[in-house]
Formats: structure tokens, sequence, C-alpha cells
């Protein structure tokens, strides 16, 4: 009884709280929200990327929220968006689950998304922003860090911000943005570094900080799941480092910030 019941909601409209007016007339869905996720041999990132999704969907009922990878991990961005056209859903926002500006989000995705019979937009990556350094801060004070520090003790301190690396510069660009910020809420320096292809490595600007007599330093894990840059990040530490972002509520804010952005921006600019 209890799943007809919930066949006949879905026909009718019923069980999507927002898609009926008053009078009976229904309002246009939403465009679908797709979490774009970069993939990982590691199985705790896929793990902790649904967890996060079902964030998303208690935050926003009635949303529709997908997922798609890049690599590594079904199903890939252009089965989820074939899926979607096979179900009729003719409008999608795609949200990057992506911490900065790099190739994934200036080539891969777009292309992806070009070969879909679904119209599709493609959202900012999710870094720099307030949220990204709320969890951050929440990582690293979970993992030891003390906000209470004196100013002797800010003097010895410093962050590493290990980020998985790229060769666009804009990826460094936003990566220092997110340093500045975490910087400007722990009254300590932080420094980017990166888990491959960008400079410096993480163990380079760990011991260029202890020759600064930099001696308590912590990693700051930039990742949003776990998996082989954050375990040699990690592993790198002189001192403590914090978990990936993972499914910290503020990352499900997040998500859904950068796709209410991309609808305002589609209105725009269908306005202008």
């Amino acid at each position: 009884m209890n799943e007809i019941s919930a066949q006949l909601s879905g026909r009718l409209g019923l069980g999507r709280p927002g898609l009926v007016q008053l009078g009976g007339r229904r309002r246009p869905e939403p465009p679908a929200l797709v979490v774009v996720a970069h993939g990982s041999r590691d199985p705790r990132a896929l793990a902790t990327v649904r967890t996060l999704l079902d964030r998303v969907r208690a935050l926003r009922p009635g949303l529709p929220v997908h997922l798609g990878h890049i690599e590594l991990n079904a199903p890939l961005l252009t089965d989820t968006l074939a899926d979607l056209d096979a179900r009729g859903t003719t409008d999608a926002v795609l949200v990057p689950l992506l911490l900065a500006r790099g190739y994934h989000v200036r080539r891969d995705i777009p292309e992806m998304a070009a070969a879909a019979r679904v119209r599709t937009r493609v959202a900012t990556p999710l870094g720099p922003h307030p949220l990204l350094v709320e969890t951050l801060h929440t990582r690293l004070v979970e993992a030891g860090w003390r906000t209470d520090l004196t100013e002797a003790e800010r003097r010895r301190s410093a962050v590493v911000l290990a980020a998985a690396g790229s060769r666009d510069p804009d990826s460094a660009v936003d990566t220092r943005r997110t340093a500045r910020l975490l910087a400007q809420r722990l009254g300590v320096l932080v420094v980017p570094a990166y888990a491959s292809t960008a400079a410096p490595a993480v163990p380079e600007a760990l011991r260029t900080l202890a020759a600064r007599g930099r001696d308590r330093v912590a990693v700051a894990s930039c990742f949003t799941a776990p998996g082989r840059f954050a375990t040699e990040c990690a592993d790198a530490a002189p001192w403590i480092a914090s978990a990936p972002l993972g499914t910290h509520p503020a990352m499900a804010d997040l998500l859904l910030h950068r796709y209410d952005q991309a609808r305002e921006a589609d209105g725009r600019s269908n306005a202008a």
C-alpha cells in the first residue's frame, strides 16, 4: 500500500514539494542539480560523495539531485546526462565538486555537457569561498588545532594548505585565495602546496617553514574526500593533519549556493 501511494503521489506531483500551486496548476520543475565529482579508485571517496548528496537532498526536498563522474567511477557524467535525457529531463545545472578552476572545469566538464541533449550550464567550482574555509577550519580544530593561540605561538605556527595541483594557472590563483581566507580566519601564516603537478610540493613547503623557525605546522587537507593524495599529504605532516572536507554541512550548503548562482546568472542572461 505504501508503495502504491508513493507511485500515485509521484504521478500527481504530490511527492515533489513546491511543484503544485493553488488552483491545481503545476509550476515548472527546477533544473536538475548534477554534482560532478572527479572520481577515485579509493572506495571511501564514492561513499563520501554519495553521503554528501544525501545531505543536499535533505536541505532541498523536491530538487532532483544526481551524480556524475569525470573518470574512474560510475556513473560517468556522460551517462548521467544521457539518463536524464531518457527520463525527459530537459534542463540541468552542473556543479563541479572541485575546489578550484583547472582543466576539468575549463575543458572536460563543458565538453561532456556539450555532447548531451539536455540543456546544461556549468557552475563555478566550490572554491574559493567562505563556506569552504569554514569547513577547512572545522576540520583543523577537529584534528587538534587550538583557537586560543598566544602571539608567540602564532609566530611559531603555520598551516600548509594541501591541494591537488594543476598546470592551469587559474587553479593556483584560486588556491592562494583560499589560503589567504584561511589565514585571516586562523590568524597564522597559511602556505598553499600541492600533491602533484604544481609547486611547491607539500614536503617542500614543510621544509621551508621549518627552516624559518615554524615548528608547529599543520597540514590542512583541501580535498573533497579520502584518497591517495589526501593520504600522502597527511603522512607528510610533522604534527597534525586535518581530515578531508567530506560531508561537512557547509559543503552541502556550498553546492546549493553554486547551483543557485548558476540559475540566477542564467536568468539574468535570458532577460538581457
